[in-house]
């Protein structure tokens, strides 16, 4: 094996796939058995940190960046000129063993550039998960990007051997595909996103009569949407992800701020700082759909169809509607209280349970875990609240804007890289 043709084939890889970043926590539950290795049930495995505050680590890498497509956007784009590499399958398997046993990763994420076509593409793809789940033992995480249009066979097969599986939508519309990748059809994305959302559900039916039914595609599967590329609103986009989560069953849509590598008229210019704030508060509002009961025309409607850059979407919400406020936390279902500012929903659970054996005050409310200096404006206690002068008050936005600072200010245009 030569190792310097190896370590710059993992350099070139591992950088043209950084910009992918729908690999977060898996929720898999692949358990360790006798003389396996690796284990994707324990809290996760994703590419920051889980919950518990562990920072874990996938094997991030392209099977190759030669691609027969030329899309604006990707700078593994056919038409440019970088330097190419490809892996083969034994490579992808003794890199993600070796660093496995190294204890650099818990996991694999696996993408690639599309080579003569989707069905020669996706064949790879899985017999590298298949390689490491029959051959090496391997039970750590897996996640393979599908290409689009690949068989429903071929489909099948990745999610028996994958923990996920995820197709990039890349652009929000597909009026805006058609303009950034004409080579490309929506169609060829959307067929094996179904295909596997009907076989997960089909897993579910069969797991309840036969208890060992292999698994199929456990942690589900996944999107990523380019944001700024195009000229799509965010009531677009939060839209296209509220159908997709709704039809399609996803576990998770992921947006990433264009990042400015390529220059064409079709493009934004390579001045263009990315969009970091936006992408902050997209994901923001897919939390509110996700987790706070918010349809996606409540959190923006066609007179504001973008995102408030200096509030999130929840507090924007909420200064919009403030006709809703004061909410007594005693005696207001649930639902209200997740749409207070500053409290969130282990919070909202905990208020729930705790009022039952006494009446809350401010005091509770801070060991509750709610940011009380957003919530304090917005809230009724039994026994009254003085800061509720401030709700009607034109200067209410500003002294919530005042008490509250952004990481995202200073705005950096560059991708941290794996290594």
């Amino acid at each position: 094996m030569n190792f310097d043709r190896l370590k710059e084939k993992l350099e070139i890889l591992a950088d043209a796939a950084k910009y992918d970043v729908s690999c977060s926590s898996s929720g898999g539950t692949r358990k360790n058995k006798r003389g396996a290795l690796g284990d994707s049930s324990v809290s996760g495995i994703c590419h920051t940190y889980t919950e518990d505050g562990r920072c874990v680590s996938l094997l991030k890498i392209l099977l190759t960046n030669h691609c027969i497509y030329d899309c604006a956007y990707c700078v593994s784009r056919s038409s440019n000129d970088i330097k190419r590499a490809a892996f083969t399958v034994e490579e992808v398997v003794d890199l993600t063993i070796n660093f496995y046993r190294r204890n650099y990763i818990e996991g694999l994420f696996l993408s690639s550039g599309i080579f003569k076509n989707a069905d020669t593409t996706m064949e790879r793809l899985v017999r590298v998960a298949k390689k490491l789940r029959l051959e090496e033992n391997f039970n750590g995480y897996i996640h393979l990007k599908s290409i689009p249009g690949a068989s429903d066979e071929l489909m099948q097969e990745a999610a028996l051997y994958a923990d996920r599986l995820s197709i990039n939508l890349e652009i929000p519309t597909e009026s805006g595909l058609k303009l950034l990748a004409p080579e490309k059809n929506r169609q060829d994305m959307l067929n094996p996103m179904k295909y596997i959302q009907n076989g997960i559900a089909q897993y579910k039916d069969e797991k309840k009569i036969f208890r060992k039914t292999p698994k199929f595609a456990p942690a589900g599967q996944s999107t990523q949407m380019i944001v700024g590329a195009t000229n799509e609103n965010d009531l677009q986009i939060i839209k296209v992800a509220d159908h997709f989560y709704k039809n399609f069953s996803l576990k998770r849509v992921y947006y990433s701020g264009y990042v400015p590598v390529l220059e064409d008229k079709r493009l934004p210019s390579l001045t263009t700082e990315v969009p970091m704030l936006r992408e902050n508060r997209l994901y923001q509002s897919d939390w509110l759909m996700r987790f706070y009961g918010f349809k996606a025309e409540e959190i923006l409607d066609p007179t504001m169809p973008f995102l408030d850059l200096e509030v999130d979407p929840k507090l924007s919400w909420a200064l919009r509607h403030l006709d809703q406020f004061p909410v007594n936390l005693q005696t207001a279902d649930y639902q209200m209280i997740l749409r207070i500012p500053g409290i969130g929903v282990k919070t909202a659970q905990k208020i729930v349970s705790a009022r039952r054996f006494q009446v809350l005050n401010m005091d509770h409310l801070k060991k509750l875990g709610a940011a009380v200096n957003r919530a304090k404006y917005f809230i009724d206690f039994n026994a009254g609240n003085a800061f509720l002068k401030y709700l009607t008050d034109q200067n209410l936005r500003k002294l919530l804007i005042g008490g509250s600072s952004s990481k995202f200010h200073n705005q950096f245009s560059q991708q941290l890289t794996l290594f």
